[in-house]
């Protein structure tokens, strides 16, 4: 079954999905902060839940808003990341980051997309702002993974921001969508 992307159709869901975003954002940064990131069995867990969730909101997002090629694309790059942080995280931090940072980039331009793409349904211009940045921090942690002591820690702040634009996100769908 496809809908369309209309206010009345897919805005309250894209809603709901953004406050969770935020809420899920700022408790696995917390999380990241308190276990000072660090690559034991629970960290890696933590940091492959992070690009996991993100498939879990695309898909929640595709079943809304029907068919959407830049969500199924999200959804193979943040599976393909999530194996990927799995695999780095025995290889240390740099390769962590390296991942990460791809990651970053690839669905920060797939939000970015999809973001342009969905002008008319208000609230977005967070989350393509959003991409935007996803881009440069991605780029930033890959340069990074090249630093004489790098650190996950960063990507917790990467977290917290992207839930703040989930959240302006969801505050703006609100008012348009009422």
């Amino acid at each position: 079954m496809t809908t369309i992307d209309t206010p009345l159709t897919i805005a309250p869901v894209l809603r709901r999905l953004y406050f969770g975003r935020f809420g899920f954002a700022i408790v696995w940064a917390v999380l990241v902060f308190t276990t000072k990131a660090q690559l034991g069995p629970a960290g890696v867990a933590l940091l492959v839940l992070y690009p996991l969730v993100d498939v879990a909101a695309a898909v929640i997002d595709s079943r809304s808003s029907g068919r959407n090629r830049g969500l199924y694309l999200n959804i193979a790059i943040s599976l393909a990341a999530a194996v990927g942080i799995a695999i780095a995280g025995a290889s240390g931090v740099p390769a962590v980051l390296r991942v990460w940072g791809a990651w970053a980039v690839l669905s920060g331009l797939v939000q970015l997309i999809v973001g342009a793409g969905r002008r008319r349904l208000g609230g977005q211009w967070p989350m393509i702002v959003s991409g935007g940045i996803s881009v440069l921090a991605g780029l930033s942690f890959i340069v990074g993974a090249s630093a004489a002591d790098p650190s996950l820690t960063n990507i917790a702040g990467y977290a917290v921001l992207g839930g703040i634009f989930f959240l302006v996100s969801a505050i703006r769908l609100g008012r348009t969508s009422g």
